[in-house]
């Protein structure tokens, strides 16, 4: 796979610090008789890069398989295929005490602030769990790191003995990345972390984000169906469409030399606060295709307007078309 460059102003490392390799997640579909009679192909064999103090941004309609792809990659959800490779070692085939050891190293916030904290403990016990599962530091030096955490994140050293249902969305998302934080990461998978949330409360909770990237030296795999909020916040930005991989580059190359006729249409939707700036609305047709029978060649040539005969039955590989500008398109091979 070839290095990924950042949103222009600089080349990003060439050694990535997790490189993800034909990823596959199919979820097994039961008859009453437990037989497997088929399968939900989820994500399909993509493949991406992440970098140090970077973020990658992955997009698509709702069922595209972005969540999975996440989850898949922190083995929350078992890969059926594919190799996750950080620092020398396969995720996807650690075991044991190794494998609780290279989780340390990667968290997840995610999408719903309310549902992912318990909201039997108190915030400040659930910023120093991960802490005690890890077995990192004496009960006094955890208290320190959580309340230090808590006010990094922008809530109260004084509100640690509060219960989450005692705060707003918005405080209790940042409650989530203080426990993501808690054992000092390297990557941080961001699901849909700001959806949830009034769009006064987004910004801040982006420019948080940004923050304790640069203090932290993270690496975010940002997961959103908002291109608006990806490109604020990613270096670059993958497309994501029936499980497929169908573009991926850098922010501003995305935005400025769109390719992909799927990725030309949600670029299009974005909506523009000045009126008097006109651009073509392009409506994709046709429904979303079933992802246990998805349909032959490109997937996403039953919905295409510009498909040609080839369309229907190659499927088109993942190849760079500029510098750093891959796309999955027989109009551009």
């Amino acid at each position: 796979m070839q290095p990924q460059l950042s949103k222009g102003k600089e080349e990003l490392h060439t050694t990535p610090l997790l490189e993800v390799n034909q990823l596959q997640k199919y979820f097994p579909i039961q008859s009453p008789f437990g037989r497997t009679k088929g399968y939900v192909k989820a994500v399909e064999n993509i493949e991406f890069n992440l970098y140090q103090k970077k973020t990658l941004g992955i997009v698509g309609e709702s069922g595209c398989g972005k969540s999975t792809t996440g989850r898949t990659m922190l083995r929350l959800t078992e890969p059926t295929n594919g190799t996750a490779m950080y620092k020398g070692k396969d995720i996807f085939k650690l075991k044991g005490k190794e494998l609780k050891s290279i989780r340390r190293e990667m968290q997840m916030v995610f999408q719903d602030p309310h549902s992912s904290l318990n909201p039997k403990k108190r915030i400040g016990a659930i910023i120093e769990e991960p802490m005690e599962i890890h077995r990192i530091g004496s009960k006094s030096e955890r208290m320190d790191r959580a309340m230090d955490l808590l006010k990094k994140t922008g809530i109260r050293e004084d509100q640690y003995f509060r219960f989450p249902h005692e705060f707003s969305g918005g405080q209790r998302q940042r409650i989530g990345i203080a426990r993501a934080l808690a054992v000092n990461p390297s990557i941080i998978v961001l699901d849909e972390p700001v959806s949830a949330l009034d769009v006064s409360i987004q910004s801040q909770v982006i420019n948080l984000l940004e923050e304790i990237q640069d203090e932290f030296n993270l690496a975010y795999l940002f997961i959103s169906h908002d291109l608006s909020v990806v490109r604020h916040i990613a270096d670059e930005i993958g497309v994501m469409y029936l499980g497929n991989m169908v573009e991926i580059t850098t922010t501003d190359e995305l935005f400025t030399n769109t390719l992909h006729p799927y990725t030309k249409a949600l670029l299009s939707a974005i909506p523009i606060p000045d009126r008097s700036i006109k651009k073509e609305r392009i409506i994709i047709k046709g429904d979303i295709p079933s992802p246990i029978s998805p349909p032959s060649g490109c997937v996403f040539h039953t919905r295409c307007p510009y498909a040609i005969e080839e369309c229907q039955s190659v499927k088109p590989e993942l190849k760079e078309k500029n510098t750093g500008h891959q796309v999955a398109c027989h109009l551009y091979h």
